[in-house]
């Protein structure tokens, strides 16, 4: 007899197939079994979801499932409601979530094929002796790293970690997954770290540490991985044979059954929000899967964000306990120091210095007793804008509100945005004159600079000094940025240029110098967090000097930031190092601001072909959702639409409306009753091309 069974399958939001669809089956199959099913003239991959399927009265003929995928173990009760939470919560439809966070390749893998896989890694696992011990020789721990792996070890829930840089925090990370392993045969610790960059020096000191685990217990997971590598770490991860699963943000979604730690290295780093689909936080969805799970969770920073240090506090009341238990490192290991700021007033410099006279004469001293330099500038490409000195034209993008960028690497205009990509004009495209200059200056024009700055300097060795650059056109290659990153830790090179890549969670032995050039814009930014990214920023850059214990007792280490405003608050508190007297300040004024943690914020996104359209959508969304309020009398605020700060990207007009309240149950009342509003809305502006809620949004 057919029974029918609820099935998930990967419709976005929009589609109005937000649910599960009704299928029939010959055998009677249990949530989170994946399943083929017909949707329309194809097959697709779809996930058996909780609850009784009916046919509804009047229905079309119910559809059979073609197969069960039964080689793989359905996805255990936690993660399904860990998926149904996501897609409630950021407003997407639970398949989306569902099917979006497996490997692609399930999608279109033969059961045949799927097979042939699970018998060759069965086999794998086989060859491997079981481990006598978790975790090989560990380095003595500081009285800090004791105490915080003590306090672990003894309770439960949500930890924050504030550790300065070079405190010593991956340590306590892997101490922690050892003992959460020791303890429990069977026991996975998830890692995530914000970058592709970051994961490949994780996993080869975790690989070192836990060799005994054998070669496939240890597994990463990132989008920069081929479809194949992708679905052998996820099966390893959901058979629980992988016991220790690092990677970004997408991770965080895996089937890890047996789950005891989750550790968010880097937890302020914005990368852990995605920006595109179903915009999440992995970090905020880390925290809840650990009370799903009963995992402990690990959040690590050197400078948290200013949620997780609110949520952390000491409470005020009985009524106000925080969420997070805050662990503190200040120290770093051995005798390094942490760099000292020295601010260089570019107001009192010649125009156009890109690099002052004061830096130059402490760089020459550091590159000539054999120590590394760091340089920030956070903007690729030789030049921002090209323009005409006769007539005015700058290179703007034909297909978007951004200036096509001069990279002269290879002659070329490249907008970073839609990827249009041009030779540089011999003349004026506009006027014919030949004089073009290029304003502003990128990572490109600083290597060239320095390299014409720094031509008569000598390394110790009497040998000429050598200058690299990491960013993201420089690593394009495959392989290219830890070719790069090695060579760096090698030695061979003295000054490196980078962008924020090299910012954060790299431990260059030698650096004793970091400059941070032009951070200025950030300073007087319209978004409200560009001062907490900013501080973060070159807080992390400065952390990457005077790692070596040694360097740093012998001649110090250093941060110098050239800036047109040397007595801003915000460089205060970066000289002292003072990461709890700025959190606070930047608390203070956002609670008088009314402004997240203290508030709860959802932005309603619009796309058309015409700026106008795309508001009157956003606006008519508006006048609906203001009636609703009125009615059910919750305190939620709508704004006006407004176009976005980067208004037209590849020729699509975007624009958005906040929607904002002091109480996060009734936004997310108010956003789920608008859905079907929004729906109905589509349907009548039918020059919108696609429309979608970012809840928590760090961009506005």
């Amino acid at each position: 007899m057919a029974t029918f069974l609820q099935v998930l399958v990967a419709t976005p939001a929009h589609s109005r197939l937000s649910g599960p669809l009704t299928y029939q089956s010959e055998v009677q199959l249990p949530p989170g079994t994946l399943v083929r099913v017909p949707l329309g003239s194809r097959e697709t991959l779809g996930l058996v979801w909780p609850g009784e399927a009916a046919p509804a009265a009047g229905a079309m003929q119910i559809k059979p499932v073609r197969e069960a995928l039964s080689e793989i173990a359905p996805l255990d009760a936690h993660w399904l409601e860990l998926m149904a939470f996501a897609a409630s919560y950021y407003q997407r439809s639970a398949g989306e979530f569902a099917l979006g966070s497996l490997p692609p390749s399930l999608r279109d893998v033969s059961r045949q094929q799927l097979q042939r896989k699970l018998a060759k890694r069965d086999k794998a696992s086989n060859t491997v002796d079981a481990p006598r011990t978790v975790a090989l020789a560990a380095p003595a721990l500081t009285a800090e790293q004791a105490q915080v792996l003590q306090q672990l070890s003894r309770g439960t829930g949500t930890f924050l970690l504030h550790g300065n840089t070079g405190s010593g925090k991956t340590e306590v990370y892997l101490r922690r997954a050892a003992e959460v392993m020791a303890q429990d045969p069977q026991a996975q610790v998830m890692m995530l770290v914000p970058e592709i960059n970051l994961t490949p020096q994780l996993e080869e000191r975790v690989r070192k540490r836990f060799a005994a685990l054998g070669e496939h217990a240890i597994v990463s997971m990132h989008s920069g991985m081929t479809p194949a590598q992708r679905l052998n770490s996820w099966l390893s991860a959901h058979t629980g044979q992988a016991r220790l699963v690092l990677g970004t943000r997408l991770a965080v979604l895996a089937s890890v059954p047996h789950l005891k730690l989750i550790v968010v290295d880097e937890e302020h780093d914005p990368s852990y929000k995605q920006q595109e689909g179903a915009r999440y936080s992995a970090r905020d969805l880390a925290v809840y899967r650990g009370r799903l799970q009963s995992a402990q969770v690990l959040l690590g920073s050197a400078t948290p964000s200013l949620e997780s240090w609110h949520h952390s506090r000491s409470p005020t009341d009985a009524n106000d306990a925080p969420r997070y238990v805050r662990l503190s490192m200040p120290s770093r290991i051995g005798q390094g120091s942490l760099p000292q700021l020295r601010r260089v007033d570019m107001g009192k410099q010649p125009r156009r210095t890109l690099v002052s006279a004061p830096l130059l004469a402490a760089m020459r001293e550091r590159l000539g007793r054999g120590e590394q330099v760091l340089v920030l500038l956070n903007r690729r490409g030789y030049a921002p804008v090209l323009h005409c000195t006769s007539c005015g034209w700058k290179s703007e993008c034909p297909h978007c509100s951004a200036f096509r960028v001069f990279h002269k690497s290879d002659r070329s205009l490249r907008c970073h945005h839609c990827s249009l990509t041009q030779p540089v004009p011999r003349a004026c495209p506009a006027c014919g004159n030949q004089d073009i200059g290029a304003l502003g200056h990128g990572t490109e024009k600083i290597e060239e600079h320095l390299a014409e700055l720094l031509q008569d300097t000598r390394r110790a060795d009497g040998s000429p000094v050598r200058i690299a650059r990491i960013d993201a056109d420089s690593t394009r290659a495959k392989g290219e940025l830890v070719r790069q990153l090695a060579q760096v830790h090698d030695g061979d090179v003295d000054v490196l240029v980078g962008t924020q890549m090299v910012a954060k969670g790299h431990d260059f032995r030698r650096v004793t110098l970091v400059a941070a050039l032009n951070p200025d814009g950030a300073l007087f930014s319209a978004d409200f967090r560009a001062p907490e990214r900013l501080f973060a920023l070159l807080s992390q850059a400065a952390g990457r000097a005077g790692r070596d214990a040694q360097l740093s007792t012998s001649h110090g280490c250093e941060m110098w930031v050239q800036t047109f405003h040397p007595a801003h608050p915000l460089f205060e508190c970066l000289k002292q190092h003072d990461v709890a007297g700025f959190a606070e300040q930047q608390l203070t004024e956002r609670r008088q601001a009314g402004l997240p943690p203290f508030s709860f914020q959802a932005l309603l996104r619009a796309e058309a072909r015409t700026q106008e359209a795309a508001q009157a959508f956003l606006n008519a969304a508006r006048d609906t959702g203001q009636h609703g309020l009125a009615s059910q009398g919750q305190a939620v605020t709508v704004y006006p639409a407004v176009p976005m700060g980067l208004q037209r990207v590849a020729n699509v007009e975007r624009a958005q409306m906040l929607i904002e309240s002091t109480s996060r149950r009734a936004l997310q009342s108010f956003l789920n009753h608008w859905q079907e509003d929004l729906h109905a809305l589509r349907d009548r502006h039918k020059s919108v091309s696609r429309w979608a809620i970012d809840v928590d949004p760090l961009v506005i």
